[in-house]
């Protein structure tokens, strides 16, 4: 239970239900002598903030570019086929391969952890390519990361909002690992290319998950990587507890024990909660973890009024708000799902990209300031409460928040300041489900000037959506 407790409060539940509470009454004194006492004082209700004003859908859409996302099993007990997209062909277990050629550009998402192993044996994370044609083909790795939980990035409460210049900020591995991409860096996991001779294999990561030693035996992995191909290849993410060396400490499997597992080896297990099917509109929603190939890594969009190229500034006092991520009965009161396509999967597993991690998001915001009058203008990005539809057409927050932290990542912002220079900053921020925060940036639009203001980042693992944009004209 104490387990189970920390799993919640890091982030990782994945069932959408109701939070609630129960107050417990004072047990009443065993003596017999009736001493006075005074009653607790009550704790105050939670008040909630409607935000004022428009909001719109995200312009934009979804690249076509794929998504290796192997998300399923999140928990590791016992090793195995996370995902493989290799055909099914002279596999033991066929069901287990997806049979989906990369080519070109594509995004690859690993996230998997383990608890209290037998022994205390490492878990190793393999990634495995296999080139089908005749020719070598090259595997270039601009940039990728790969980070434990322990001791790399713990998860760990910080400020509402930090700068975070060099990347020294985070709150997980997965926070870490996407911060790390978004720089354009690449971790010692990864080589910058790997060449695949014709018809044959190579490891494109080999990495460990240790849980000796710890105070908690409890780790896991968290990598993500943009990848180019110059021919076809399928990949394979494999999990396998640490073979032996004969002084008997544990050593990495070798690219042959990956094939083998690979051609030999069945899904991982244990399995997730399956997924609620998409036509069930009622009752209990479970969204489960993904393990297969997603169709889009970026969303782009320029924030314009409708027929416009420019975004006027909403009236004094007002928001206009853009949800991000949204997903089944979490479109805040939009048409929308954000959430990935997947074009292959396991029957056992995610039926959308819910929550998107990986994804690049990309918005520009061409401000323009259409009044006769100076105005101040906040970009806020923030975490109201999850609502499908809203009330009195409004975005929730409150106050108090509720106390889990529903996004934890860094996310870069670019403008010009009102003294007319270029400024790029990172700012790494840990926001609770409905907490009201500070805006990432307060400008000051002259009568009729244009400004733009552009806001990215990688959508962080182990956040839960949705997020939303305002952009506020201060009263």
């Amino acid at each position: 239970m104490q387990f189970r407790n920390w799993i919640t409060l890091t982030g990782l539940t994945i069932v959408s239900t109701g939070l609630a509470c129960s107050a417990l009454s004072p047990t009443p004194s065993s003596s017999p002598t009736l001493l006075p006492s005074s009653s607790p004082t009550p704790k105050p209700q939670p008040k909630e903030i409607l935000i004022e004003g428009e909001v719109r859908s995200l312009p934009g859409s979804l690249d076509r570019m794929p998504m290796f996302n192997s998300n399923s099993p999140e928990w590791i007990k016992q090793g195995g086929i996370l995902l493989s997209t290799f055909p099914p062909e002279g596999k033991k277990t066929p069901a287990a391969h997806l049979n989906y050629a990369f080519q070109g550009e594509f995004t690859l998402f690993a996230h998997h952890f383990t608890h209290t192993p037998k022994d205390l044996q490492t878990l190793y994370i393999g990634i495995l390519a296999y080139n089908p044609s005749n020719q070598p083909v090259t595997v270039e790795i601009p940039a990728a990361a790969s980070y434990q939980l322990e001791p790399d990035a713990p998860f760990k409460t910080q400020p509402m909002l930090l700068e975070n210049p060099t990347g020294e900020i985070f709150s997980g591995p997965g926070i870490r690992a996407v911060d790390a991409v978004l720089r354009g860096k690449r971790t010692a996991e990864f080589a910058a290319k790997v060449v695949i001779p014709a018809k044959g294999y190579q490891l494109l990561m080999n990495a460990p998950i240790p849980t000796k030693g710890l105070a908690r035996p409890v780790n896991g992995r968290s990598s993500f990587a943009n990848l180019k191909s110059s021919g076809k290849v399928y990949l394979a993410s494999l999990a396998m507890f640490a073979p032996k060396t004969a002084q008997g400490s544990d050593r990495p499997p070798t690219l042959a024990e990956w094939r083998t597992l690979l051609e030999t080896g069945a899904l991982a297990m244990p399995r997730d909660k399956r997924p609620t099917p998409l036509d069930q509109t009622s009752g209990p929603l479970i969204y489960s973890r993904v393990a297969g190939v997603q169709i889009g890594s970026t969303w782009q969009a320029n924030l314009t009024d409708p027929g416009k190229t420019t975004l006027a500034l909403p009236r004094s006092g007002q928001t206009l708000s853009y949800p991000i991520s949204t997903l089944r009965r979490g479109r805040l009161g939009t048409s929308q799902i954000q959430a990935a396509p997947l074009v292959v999967r396991y029957p056992d597993t995610a039926y959308e990209s819910h929550g998107n991690y990986g994804v690049r998001y990309d918005l520009t915001m061409p401000l323009v300031n259409r009044s006769d009058r100076a105005q101040t203008v906040a970009i806020t990005f923030a975490t109201p409460l999850k609502d499908d539809q809203l009330v009195q057409g409004k975005i929730r927050f409150r106050q108090p928040p509720q106390d889990f932290p529903y996004f934890r990542g860094t996310v870069r912002l670019r403008y010009q300041d009102d003294a007319g220079k270029a400024v790029t900053r990172y700012l790494h921020l840990w926001q609770r489900t409905g907490q009201q925060v500070d805006p990432l940036v307060t400008l000051q639009l002259k009568p009729k000037e244009q400004r733009s203001v552009r806001l990215d980042f990688l959508y962080p693992p182990d956040v839960t959506p949705p997020q939303v944009l305002m952009i506020t004209s201060q009263a």
